[in-house]
């Protein structure tokens, strides 16, 4: 490789650029000054292995491969992996006791695919799965795509409002639920969003708050006016499954096939609409980066929500492109359960938010455990503070663990490690730059590239770019530029090997009297005082500065602290305006159900506590 880039940068007399370079006294390799007018090479960085060369010399990165892009739909990706290894466990839902082969999962695929034909569904409808980690998520996420159905992934926390919002904004013919499960009523919200149901037939609910909506499938009890689960598996019949065969030749991989419903801090949430191409084409990457293609038999533990596209792509669909197994300790999030099916399993990799992250190493008997088969897993899904990578190598023995980067717009990823990169690039980075994507750092305000270890908003272009938000054609112009670029609304840097630091979102960014601050460069910082179990970092609103920070700290049990011993723990180490004005301990932060911290519920509760208002 390093011959290739000589003779590609260097002078056009070639061998004396080549003599220059190899005998060059040793020591680092410093790059020439960029020309004006970039060279190819210059842009371009190939991603196959991990990057050894600095390339390139500003903040965009093609990253290319000699490995193709797939160009199957999701129900072929399935059959392949079939026809390859029938007998190979495909998943095991510990909580549940359901395990499946390859063979016996792709024919509950096909009957569940029929029998969703038979309900009347068709190609190009809209399925809404409404629940937590149990094999029929996983089931009618293939189901619906082998019968080209677009499977809605609804959030299980959603309660009667947002679930009305995301059922009517896609117009979704059918939902799938458990009646309950925790707190979680199911069925009883459904009913008071559509009192019609108990007196309709099922498989013909009409209701104006959703006139779209048919078929409501339970999966665990009989309702009224709704199908059970039973009755969807021997409803196809012979028919049904040559309609099921007969659609396969009609199915295109750039047919959308699963809508993520994403937001931020404010705002309704948005639906990102995400085609076979874009999810079949991550999961195959995002495996072969981190060794499904040549690891003897990878078995991954998912304590990720599948409703989400870290489970759904990196857990369900992976599963079908590379034959990974997949392990589900329990429905719902729970640590203790995530370290038992690890040891019980012998898996080899393990997925997860930094917070689940922090949880399993907080379990009171962890070193009771046998993790010694876990050899990689990882970490993503919010930002990832360096002390916390250190601890999971040192304390759980993930020694491959690997950062990564992504949005659901971009299904889901677009910067990763590799599992074999040095430990600052796994603390410091978010990894390179993934196949076959391009990424750029641009300046917010004037839409231009930055110098390489700039900040700037992160822009991606590639086949990963959803189709569009559902339904919301001004937001996704705002979102999509007519290039093709998304822009993330993140903020990062990029070095020459195309690896990526994120510092941040840009709302997140706290202005402190024209200073502007990312949350989370002080957030890894205070992650390095032995008593801080987690940090967050807000800003609250402030009369005189704009907004000053605030510190919100979980501490390590049984640990004490005060607000001055933090301060102190600053001074010196980090810019004077970056030390915390409030301190702030907390036993808990609010969360969504992926796990990440919902900083705009953390900043209100903040302000309650310190009796902040506007006046002041």
């Amino acid at each position: 490789m390093i011959l290739s880039l000589a003779l590609r940068v260097g002078s056009p007399r070639g061998h004396g650029a080549l003599s220059a370079w190899v005998n060059r006294a040793p020591g680092p390799w410093t790059p020439r000054t960029p020309r004006t007018r970039l060279p190819a090479a210059a842009r371009s960085i190939n991603v196959g292995h991990p990057p050894i060369v600095p390339t390139l010399t500003t903040s965009y990165a093609h990253g290319t491969s000699t490995t193709p892009l797939l160009h199957d739909t999701v129900g072929e990706a399935l059959q392949k992996t079939v026809e390859r290894w029938p007998d190979r466990e495909a998943m095991a839902f510990l909580q549940d006791g359901v395990r499946k082969t390859f063979a016996q999962f792709q024919q509950d695929v096909d009957q569940a695919a029929a029998g969703l034909l038979a309900l009347g569904l068709q190609k190009g409808d809209r399925l809404g799965m409404w629940g937590p980690n149990t094999y029929e998520w996983v089931l009618f996420q293939f189901a619906t795509a082998k019968a080209g159905i677009i499977l809605v992934s609804v959030n299980p926390a959603y309660q009667v409002a947002e679930v009305e919002f995301a059922l009517r904004k896609v117009g979704c013919k059918a939902v799938v639920c458990p009646e309950q499960f925790k707190n979680q009523m199911y069925c009883d919200m459904l009913r008071k969003i559509c009192p019609e149901i108990e007196s309709s037939p099922p498989g013909d609910i009409r209701s104006p708050r959703l006139p779209e909506l048919r078929s409501v499938i339970v999966l665990d009890s009989r309702q009224p006016g709704m199908f059970h689960l039973e009755d969807v598996m021997q409803a196809g019949s012979s028919q049904h499954m040559k309609q099921l065969q007969d659609l396969q030749k009609k199915i295109s991989f750039d047919d959308p096939i699963n809508v993520q419903f994403t937001s931020g801090t404010t705002g309704s949430p948005k639906g990102a609409t995400l085609t076979h191409h874009n999810i079949v084409n991550n999961a195959y990457f995002v495996g072969r980066r981190l060794g499904y293609s040549w690891r003897p038999h990878t078995r991954v533990c998912i304590p990720v929500p599948l409703y989400h596209c870290f489970g759904s792509v990196g857990g369900g669909i992976a599963m079908a492109v590379h034959g990974i197994s997949l392990v589900f300790p329990s429905a719902g999030y729970n640590g203790k359960a995530n370290i038992a099916a690890m040891e019980s399993e012998r898996c080899t990799f393990i997925y997860g938010t930094p917070t689940m992250y922090v949880d399993m190493l907080n379990q009171p008997d962890l070193a009771n455990y046998d993790l010694s088969s876990v050899e990689s897993g990882i970490m993503a899904g919010s930002p990832c503070p360096p002390e916390l990578v250190r601890k999971v190598v040192s304390v759980m023995g993930v020694k491959e663990i690997t950062l990564g980067y992504g949005t659901t717009e971009n299904s889901p990823v677009t910067f990763l490690n590799s599992p074999l990169d040095n430990m600052q690039r796994k603390c410091e980075t978010a990894g390179y730059i993934m196949e076959h994507i391009e990424a750029k750092i641009v300046d917010p305000s004037t839409g231009e590239v930055v110098p390489l270890g700039a900040q700037g908003e992160i822009m991606i272009r590639g086949y990963c770019v959803m189709l569009e938000y559902w339904g919301d054609r001004a937001k996704t112009e705002e979102t999509i530029t007519k290039n093709g670029w998304y822009m993330t609304g993140d903020i990062g840097s990029m070095d020459a090997y195309s690896y990526c630091t994120i510092e941040g979102r840009r709302k997140d960014m706290i202005i402190r009297g024209g200073e502007n601050i990312y949350p989370a460069e002080v957030e890894q910082f205070l992650h390095t005082h032995p008593k801080v179990k987690e940090a967050q970092v807000v800003g609250v609103k402030d009369r005189r500065m704009g907004e000053e920070l605030c510190a919100c700290i979980h501490l390590v049990d049984a640990q004490e602290c005060t607000a001055e011993e933090i301060r102190d723990f600053c001074k010196g180490q980090i810019s004077h305006y970056k030390i915390p004005r409030y301190v702030l301990f907390m036993t808990s932060f609010p969360l969504t159900v992926t796990g990440k911290i919902q900083k705009h519920k953390l900043r209100e509760e903040a302000e309650k506590l310190l009796q902040l208002t506007e006046e002041e």
